[in-house]
Formats: C-alpha cells, sequence, structure tokens
C-alpha cells in the first residue's frame, strides 16, 4: 500500500518537473555549446582582422564566461526558478564573495589594465612580478610566464601591475653594453683596436649607430674599456656571449692580459 502511494507521488512530481528538468538540462547542453562555438567565432574574426592575440584571447574568455552565465540563468529560469529572486541573492552573495576574494578581483582588474594599457602582450620577453621570461599567456587571474629554462611561472596580475615591468622585446633594437679590462703594461691603443675589429668583424652588429670603444676607467687593477653595440633584440644574447667569448680568445693570440685583482701582502718582523 505504501509502495504505491510512493509510486503515485513520483509520477506525479515526474510529470510535473520531468519535462522542465529536461528543457533546463537541453538549454544548458545546447547553451553552453553556442557559447563555446560563438567565443570561438569571435577570436577567429579579431584574428583575421589582425587584432593582437592577447586582447583575442581575453575576449573570447570574456565572451564565453558572459554567454554562460546568461545560459545558467535562462536553464534556472526553464527549471521554474525565480530567477529574479536568484539574481537579487546571487548579487548579494557576489558582494559577500568578492570581500572575501578581494586579491582575485584585484587580479582580474590588473588583467583589464594590462589588455587596455599594453605594457607586454603574449610572445614578449618579460620581467615582472620576480619572474623573467616569455609570456606564454594573459589569463583573468595570472600571467604564464616561461623562462629560458622552459619552466613555467604563474604570476598574480597584481603583483605584476604593482611593481616595475621590463618589457625587452618591445623595441626592435637594443645596446650590447660591455666591459673589458687589460693590465696596466699592455699596448692600450692595440687593445682598443682590436675590440673595434671584433665588433666590426660581427655581421650582426650594427653599423648605424656604429660601435663605440673607449677607455672608461683607470681601475685599481686594470684599464677598462666599455664597448657600446647595437644589435636586433633577437641577435641581442648570441652577441653578447659571442663577443666575450671572441675577446677572450683574441686577446690571448695578442698577448693582452685581462688581470684580477691582486693582493700583496708584506710580513713585517719586530726584533725583542
Amino acid at each position: 500500500m505504501d509502495f504505491n502511494k510512493y509510486a503515485d507521488l513520483a509520477l506525479v512530481y515526474l510529470s510535473e518537473y520531468g519535462l522542465k528538468i529536461l528543457a533546463a538540462l537541453a538549454i544548458f547542453i545546447i547553451g553552453k555549446w553556442v557559447s563555446k562555438k560563438l567565443s570561438i567565432v569571435i577570436k577567429t574574426m579579431m584574428t583575421k582582422a589582425k587584432v593582437d592575440v592577447t586582447l583575442s584571447e581575453f575576449t573570447e574568455s570574456l565572451v564565453y564566461f558572459s554567454l554562460l552565465a546568461m545560459v545558467i540563468l535562462a536553464s534556472l529560469n526553464a527549471l521554474g526558478v525565480n530567477t529574479t529572486s536568484f539574481i537579487a541573492v546571487f548579487g548579494a552573495a557576489s558582494l559577500a564573495v568578492g570581500l572575501a576574494l578581494q586579491g582575485s578581483l584585484a587580479n582580474v582588474g590588473a588583467a583589464v589594465l594590462i589588455i587596455i594599457f599594453r605594457p607586454f602582450k603574449i610572445g614578449d620577453f618579460i620581467e615582472a612580478g620576480g619572474a623573467t621570461g616569455t609570456v606564454d599567456d594573459i589569463t583573468m587571474f595570472s600571467t604564464i610566464i616561461s623562462p629560458i629554462d622552459n619552466r613555467t611561472i604563474i604570476v598574480p596580475n597584481a603583483k605584476i601591475i604593482a611593481g616595475n615591468i621590463i618589457n625587452y622585446s618591445q623595441k626592435d633594437k637594443r645596446r650590447v653594453d660591455l666591459t673589458f679590462g687589460i693590465g696596466y703594461d699592455d699596448d692600450l691603443r692595440l687593445a682598443k683596436q682590436t675590440l673595434l675589429d671584433i665588433l666590426n668583424a660581427d655581421e650582426r652588429i650594427l653599423k648605424d649607430p656604429e660601435p663605440f670603444v673607449a677607455v672608461s676607467e683607470l681601475g685599481d687593477s686594470s684599464v677598462n674599456f666599455t664597448t657600446r653595440a647595437w644589435v636586433e633584440t633577437s641577435h641581442y644574447w648570441d652577441v653578447r656571449f659571442d663577443t666575450i667569448e671572441k675577446v677572450k680568445l683574441t686577446f690571448d693570440e695578442k698577448g693582452i692580459s685581462i688581470p684580477y685583482p691582486q693582493m700583496d701582502v708584506h710580513m713585517k718582523q719586530e726584533q725583542n
């Protein structure tokens, strides 16, 4: 008897809410699929219009989550939930969560600032938030940076905006500054000309502005030369490392010494 009663009750609820549940599920599944497709279409259109990758990917995420929120509300409405009161409750809950997650919201605000003011973009080599490397992605909460050893560093956007940002990729040219020391007994003119010859022989070094070599300091144990050479940004590190190696090898061939700090200790013996 009780079994039949519960079975009848289940049939009543199923007949009353079954179609609503199916409709809500259908709206959610189809709506989520449409939201994803629309966000991809928008990103594709922005890519074809040659919009910056950072902006297009951020817009894709923003459109997707905005549409998904609308789909969820439509599903609840189909289920019979009063969305007006739900929105009010959701707003109050959002306020409470927002107060609890001020740091996360600050990251979202920082992401907007990064997109608007464009201190860097995906693919740039930067130094920010205590990390140095290539920007792989910019999300709503963090920036993904890969250093040269291929690690992955996730830096909160708020931390990036709060500090200095050094963008090594923004300019198409960079200057390689190096300092080399020679001994006081070495031929200064020969060393200077040797440095100029090394810089001028490297085809990656630009001729305008021309390479610069000058005596910059009479140090405690060496005469120091400052060298400056302009290169394309993509050649910076290769030219820097190759120049240091070439100078050492060439100085050795020509008998030019590269001194290192020394200390003379004098012992004084006292007689009793």
